[in-house]
């Protein structure tokens, strides 16, 4: 059986095109190019080129901004592939505080209002392009997007929750610099467009866990309070899907230990168990996903982990996405007219670069620290892979 093969197909901001539309042209251009009989052929078989050349005689070519087939060049495509397209926009709005986006004018109930959780409207033109930026062993970007579209199709079957259990709680952890915020934000973004069939709109609210017990703590308990009643406010229009991400989820334990030992008020357990009761009555909202990042694996605590359905570890890339990232990033630099294309591999640098334990966030700032070595005015893409190996060499 042939796999789906998913279609990204960003409109222009300023077309009203029905979404509709544009899938059913898009897909009947793809489906003329699946081969014929019992033939194959691979993804790197159909040309971009040939694409627009098709779309550009209908009446929707003007109104779309890029088409992307969102699957590997050598997935198989046979007469029976099905193309599922997704057509979409994008906001370009800033982050909002939750608290002052959905509370009353008038509305002052005495808490401290520093902000406490932001807000972003999705598909989001911060985050387009973030996804595939991204590289990882194992296919876990693959993996997080079964587990939502299985969570999504029990919740529409109405599966007896009583009978099989889910959170809708991934958590993504390990060591610091290797993605896991990048990824839970790129995902979310991504399944605003997957998903908005069933969902008009998406919305990216942001905690950082750490903030609520740094200070204010007899304000914190109030603090979860109106964060989560902005959150379900937000839940309760069933046409968005909330994505909540809840960064430095390790901080739930520093604060349980630190109250239980006498060195923190006791108000600190007292928010640390209001915010998993909250997260547990989350568990209703079928529009709710939650997305919780630690970099300290083994101060997790306990009872977060237990609610969550996916533990997916996050390490520092593997020699294969080291080099998908620097081709990537050198191909940048080829395209803007920073650098020439000698077309140098980069597989020795990137063998370099894991014996280090690179991280992805350094890997993100290596070219730039390169191009700065060379000092040259049009550098070539050995010279900056040459420079490269220094600068790693110099970070160690």
């Amino acid at each position: 059986m042939s796999r789906q093969i998913h279609v990204d197909v960003l409109l222009k901001g300023e077309s009203d095109l029905d979404y509709s539309t544009s899938n059913e042209v898009v897909k009947a251009v793809l489906n003329d190019m699946r081969p014929i009989g019992t033939d194959t052929i691979f993804l790197s078989d159909i040309k971009m080129s040939d694409v627009w050349n098709s779309i550009s005689s209908t009446d929707v070519a003007l109104d779309i901004r890029t088409i992307k087939l969102a699957a590997d060049d050598n997935t198989e495509i046979t007469s029976n592939s099905s193309f599922v397209v997704h057509s979409y926009q994008l906001f370009d709005n800033v982050e909002s505080d939750l608290v002052d986006l959905l509370e009353d004018e008038d509305d002052d109930d005495g808490i401290n209002k520093e902000k406490s959780a932001s807000v972003l409207e999705l598909p989001s033109g911060q985050l387009e392009g973030l996804w595939d930026t991204l590289h990882f062993d194992y296919n876990i970007k693959d993996k997080l997007l079964n587990y939502i579209n299985t969570t999504i199709k029990f919740s529409t079957r109405n599966i007896d929750q009583k009978l099989i259990s889910w959170n809708r709680i991934i958590l993504l952890h390990g060591p610091p610099g290797t993605g896991k915020t990048s990824l839970a934000k790129a995902l979310a973004h991504n399944l605003s467009i997957r998903l908005n069939e069933t969902y008009a709109q998406g919305r990216l609210v942001e905690i950082n866990a750490h903030s609520l017990f740094s200070k204010w703590f007899s304000e914190s308990g109030k603090l979860v309070q109106a964060m989560f009643d902005s959150i379900n406010k937000l839940a309760e229009d069933d046409s968005i899907f909330v994505t909540l991400l809840i960064d430095e989820v390790e901080s739930l334990t520093a604060a349980r230990q630190a109250s239980l030992s006498g060195n923190e008020p006791s108000d600190a357990l007292r928010v640390v168990n209001a915010l998993l009761t909250q997260i547990d009555k989350l568990k209703q909202r079928k529009n709710v996903l939650i997305i919780a990042t630690s970099n300290l694996t083994n101060a997790i605590d306990d009872a977060f982990m237990d609610r969550a359905d996916i533990k997916q570890y996050i390490g520092n890339p593997s020699t294969k996405a080291i080099e998908k990232v620097l081709n990537g990033c050198l191909n940048e630099l080829v395209i803007k007219g920073l650098i020439s294309n000698d077309e140098s591999p980069v597989d020795i640098i990137a063998a370099v670069a894991k014996t280090h334990e690179a991280s992805g966030r350094f890997l993100r700032k290596l070219p730039l620290l390169a191009y700065t070595h060379a000092q040259e005015d049009l550098p070539t893409r050995r010279g900056i892979i040459d420079s490269m190996k220094v600068c790693i060499e110099e970070n160690k």
